[in-house]
């Protein structure tokens, strides 16, 4: 089976290429191992083999790989500047082969190269193999869930290149808004505001794929916290992220229902 303990003992030494003290490095570092470890959880909540768990925790740890490289070159994490999905598969899987650095056998390839392009997409799209389907919605899964934990603990200077204030003053453009109404995550280039690119952050909960997952979030109570971080001075703002939370509480817990009654949570 895959060799996590090994696989990070690799990347370690792959970080060793960059600034570790750069803000948005250490960022994304914490992130990584941090969506191992939701991995591993969600893995763990589904009874899932242990070499599934250990496949999980495998493309946790390589899913940003393409992060670091554009934070060197651009500072940012923008989508303009660089896909970083399709640059970490070109790093694991074009010329210089580096998936071997970190995974010695390629009985795991496809299923790894299809998890970490499809981890950052507005959708998961078609994928036929149910265990590459399954690992790529568990990356999905584990990205957002580590991503609640970067929203609420790290410096929105560097996660948005501005106050918390100035956020919360900025209104939601409509069709980020329409989005929210129609239950659906935010498209990146449609975000026009700061505020655009917050609601987008909840919004995400619309594209969680395991009712285990939405139940690690109600747990650790994710919507309220996300949304409180921020002070909306913004009357219109305030309103509908009131309106925002009722209804991904409530989509939230109507999945959780249906799985308790074996229904189809699709």
């Amino acid at each position: 089976m895959p060799d996590i303990n090994y696989a990070k003992k690799e990347f370690n030494k792959y970080l060793q290429n960059f600034d570790c003290k750069n803000d948005k490095i250490k960022l994304k570092i914490v992130h990584t191992f941090g969506v191992v470890k939701c991995a591993s959880e969600i893995a763990k909540c589904m009874r899932l083999s242990e070499e599934d768990r250990q496949l999980a925790e495998v493309i946790a740890l390589l899913h940003d790989i393409g992060r670091f490289e554009q934070v060197r070159v651009y500072d940012s994490f923008e989508p303009t500047t660089m896909d970083h999905a399709a640059f970490g598969v070109d790093l694991l899987f074009g010329e210089k082969q580096m998936i071997r650095q970190f995974v010695k056998e390629d009985k795991w390839d496809d299923i790894i190269r299809t998890a970490i392009a499809r981890h950052s997409g507005y959708s998961v799209g078609e994928i036929k193999d149910p265990r590459t389907r399954l690992h790529a919605c568990i990356i999905r899964d584990a990205d957002k869930l580590d991503n609640c934990r970067v929203k609420l603990v790290d410096s929105l200077q560097v996660i948005l290149n501005c106050d918390a204030e100035t956020v919360g003053g900025q209104s939601i453009s409509e069709k980020v808004w329409e989005s929210c109404l129609r239950h659906e995550a935010v498209v990146s280039s449609e975000r026009e505001t700061k505020m655009d690119y917050w609601v987008s952050y909840i919004a995400y909960f619309y594209d969680i794929n395991f009712s285990e997952t939405f139940s690690i979030i109600r747990e650790k109570n994710y919507v309220h916290r996300l949304i409180a971080r921020i002070p909306y001075s913004n009357p219109d703002t305030a309103k509908k992220m009131q309106q925002l939370e009722k209804m991904v509480t409530d989509y939230m817990d109507l999945w959780i229902e249906k799985k308790k009654f074996g229904m189809n949570c699709g």
